[in-house]
């Protein structure tokens, strides 16, 4: 696998390696003692699944206690995956970065706790597939705006597709009211 650090360090795209012959492909999409020599160490103790229609846009979800990190692929169609980082003792606080994640390019993001986290679906139909670090905790979970100008995420909304979201992740908090990570 390739690990490569994103425009945000702790964000780290994964890249597996593909074995492929007449009968389709194998590939390992998690190992715990490679990625603890990349130096992600997250135990993972949950595995969620979704299916979206183009248009959809799902986030920017994080939980203010049990944390979750998140490994995200796709299995089906294609994303654009974004995290943003509400450690307010990062120097990269505030900021935002995306990548593309498909089934065809088979990429992984690698989303360390205290980050939000959504997706914008490109394809007809898309499938996420990601682990969790923690479980799920309503209790805890809070949304970040979208669409705050203060973080400025560049989403590549298609201007066909009819913008597809959930009333609470419309009335998600911008940045300047959002409970963060110290």
């Amino acid at each position: 696998m390739k690990f490569t650090a994103c425009r945000i360090p702790d964000v780290i795209l994964i890249e597996p390696r593909l074995f492929g012959d007449q009968r389709g492909f194998f590939m390992e999409t998690y190992q715990q003692k490679v990625f603890a020599e990349q130096g992600i160490t997250a135990q993972f103790v949950q595995d969620n699944h979704s299916g979206s229609r183009r248009g959809t846009l799902r986030g920017l979800h994080y939980q203010i206690q049990q944390a979750q990190g998140k490994l995200v692929r796709v299995v089906a169609g294609q994303i654009f995956d974004v995290a943003v980082d509400l450690r307010r003792s990062s120097p990269t606080f505030g900021q935002w970065v995306g990548q593309v994640l498909s089934a065809e390019n088979k990429r992984q993001l690698w989303i360390p706790p205290g980050f939000a986290h959504g997706f914008y679906v490109l394809s007809e139909w898309a499938e996420v597939v990601y682990k969790a670090s923690d479980f799920y905790a309503p209790q805890w979970e809070r949304t970040l705006l979208w669409n705050d100008p203060a973080v400025g995420i560049e989403w590549p909304l298609e201007g066909s597709a009819e913008l597809l979201i959930s009333e609470k992740d419309r009335a998600g908090l911008p940045l300047a009211q959002a409970e963060t990570y110290p």
